[in-house]
């Protein structure tokens, strides 16, 4: 059993692969450890290469998750699929260094410590070549995030840090797995005050890859707060998923006022337009946002998935005008009966998305993408083994 497992969610890094097992090879002379990537079907062949590599390198192991990405949930994932007493989380971009991994490790068993984190904020630490426009939203972040945390940390945005096994095991199941701050995830899940460290982290330079992180990374943050504040209440995807449902009440309305109002339209007409505008405001903002994770790409993937919603929305209807129907028969006042209805469409319009719009339109989007889609040959690079590095 290796000492320590380094866990690596990659997405379209298959460049990055060798030169980041080069360097683990150096950085980590004397220690025993492992390498998991965690590919969330990288369109680049980045699972085939660590597959590859993985073949002949017993140091060397590949999850390769289908129809789904996070970087917290592979993040998690990894970690549960390996057995060292020590974890490590770090990106595949080349932006971690590797030669902080040592003293990580070193500082957490001399202080028997839950987390060490690579920090950017303290001494000996930068933010590298990051734009003005990330560096102000991850100092945001930062800002924000000490509200909720008890214990000192300078960079709760972080995404390299090393932590125990014990302690991963006793908050694992109270983790959110939402968007990609896995760190703030794990401190915030902690039911005793956590036992913390940091070392300095300069950030290096993105050779290949792409960021893990868009306009949607406010809303993922928050996103998680509002998980551990209300998440075992309600689930906050479903509260999210009402929130876009009230903006397109908001879109419905507004609609349906300048062509019937304003425009002269006829009220059916206006009305089924407004319907159908709604309808695709709600689509597409639940697309970017609330299933953000199994996000719909290209004009086939985002029509079938409309075509879906637009039916499952449907029965919604037919499901609430059912609801209020049966209720107003047995007597109930007509707004309470109103907002019965609604609940039950919403309910209804929130699981057919989940289950059939997004999930069943992306795993068949996957299935044929990799029936038709050949992945290049492995690169001529002597990676075969670490051995040879």
């Amino acid at each position: 059993m290796p000492e320590l497992s380094v866990v690596v969610p990659v997405l379209n890094e298959r460049q990055n692969i060798p030169l980041l097992l080069n360097r683990l090879e150096s950085s980590l002379l004397g220690v025993d450890w492992e390498v998991v990537f965690v590919d969330d079907d990288s369109e680049d062949g980045s699972a085939d290469i660590a597959r590859s590599i993985a073949s002949q390198n017993p140091r060397v192991r590949l999850l390769h998750r289908i129809g789904r990405r996070g970087l917290a949930s592979a993040a998690i994932e990894g970690m549960l699929s390996t057995s060292s007493p020590w974890l490590a989380v770090m990106d595949g971009d080349l932006q971690h260094d590797t030669a902080v991994l040592p003293r990580m490790l070193e500082t957490a068993k001399c202080g028997d410590l839950d987390i060490v984190v690579a920090s950017r904020h303290v001494p000996g630490g930068g933010m590298g070549d990051f734009a003005a426009a990330r560096i102000r939203l991850s100092n945001a972040g930062r800002k924000f995030s000490r509200i909720f945390l008890t214990c000192p940390l300078s960079d709760p945005m972080s995404g390299y840090f090393l932590l125990s096994r014990d302690y991963f095991h006793a908050v694992v199941h109270d983790l959110s797995q939402m968007g990609f701050k896995i760190l703030l995830d794990l401190v915030l899940s902690s039911q005793r005050p956590v036992r913390i460290a940091e070392v300095p982290l300069a950030f290096g330079v993105r050779i290949h890859g792409e960021s893990k992180l868009d306009t949607s990374l406010g809303i993922e943050f928050l996103l998680l707060i509002a998980d551990k504040l209300v998440g075992r209440i309600v689930p906050v995807r479903y509260v999210l998923y009402s929130l876009v449902g009230l903006l397109g009440v908001a879109v419905h309305a507004s609609v349906l006022w300048m062509l019937h109002a304003w425009m002269g339209f006829p009220v059916l007409t206006a009305q089924t337009i407004a319907t159908l505008g709604a309808m695709t405001f709600n689509f597409l903002l639940n697309n970017s946002i609330t299933y953000r994770d199994a996000k719909l790409t290209g004009w086939k993937a985002i029509a079938a998935g409309y075509t879906v919603f637009v039916a499952a929305c449907a029965v919604g209807v037919v499901a609430n005008l059912s609801v209020v129907k049966f209720l107003m028969g047995y007597g109930v006042y007509w707004l309470l009966a109103a907002l019965g209805g609604m609940i039950i469409g919403s309910a209804w319009n929130f699981l057919a998305a989940s289950v059939f719009t997004w999930k069943l339109v992306q795993q068949r989007r996957v299935r044929a993408r990799r029936a038709h889609v050949e992945v290049a040959d492995c690169p001529a690079e002597p990676v075969a083994s670490l051995e040879h590095v």
